[in-house]
């Protein structure tokens, strides 16, 4: 695979379809889970660590399939959405630097919400700031990060972890 800096919806797509780094390797999952329309940059250097940042934006719909469920007349998009989201740009991370295995959401440190996604929202913009990444027998990245509704930032998350395995039961273990 080429690395690239930017990435539009297609080539997320044949992401999640396992064709931008290989089968059985991370992937980010189809619509309407996938949370991500494009990535605008993605370094392995940089960010507030240093060791590598993501940018990047999904369009908010005003008839999006979250809205019409959470909640019947007050709609709002469910924060956890967000931040798998987040979750989801630190496993194509993962597979950009060459990891191999298949992307696990670990946990993560504190999370905190300040405001919502509403359908009057028109674009959310995602910052992910690699503070740790292990490409090594072990593959897991550690990265703070950001969600800004129409350039408010409204949801934060620290030490959010994802691992690539490539033996799914280590991850039960």
């Amino acid at each position: 695979m080429k690395r690239k800096n930017k990435y539009n919806l297609q080539e997320l797509l044949d992401c999640a379809k396992e064709k931008l780094f290989g089968p059985d390797n991370a992937r980010l999952p189809l619509p309407p889970m996938l949370m991500i329309d494009r990535i605008t940059h993605i370094s392995d250097e940089g960010g507030d660590y240093g060791k590598g940042e993501i940018i990047a934006e999904l369009d908010i719909k005003k008839d999006a399939w979250f809205f019409d469920c959470h909640f019947y007349s007050d709609p709002v998009m469910p924060g956890s959405l967000g931040i798998d989201a987040m979750w989801q740009l630190i496993g194509f991370f993962l597979g950009w630097i060459g990891g191999q295995g298949r992307g696990r959401a670990l946990g993560g440190g504190k999370i905190k919400f300040t405001g919502q996604v509403t359908p009057s929202t028109k674009m959310i913009t995602y910052h992910l700031h690699m503070k740790r990444v292990i490409n090594s027998r072990l593959v897991m990245g550690i990265a703070d990060a950001t969600l800004k509704a129409d350039d408010k930032v409204i949801y934060s998350g620290e030490d959010l972890r994802v691992g690539l395995f490539q033996n799914l039961s280590e991850v039960n273990s």
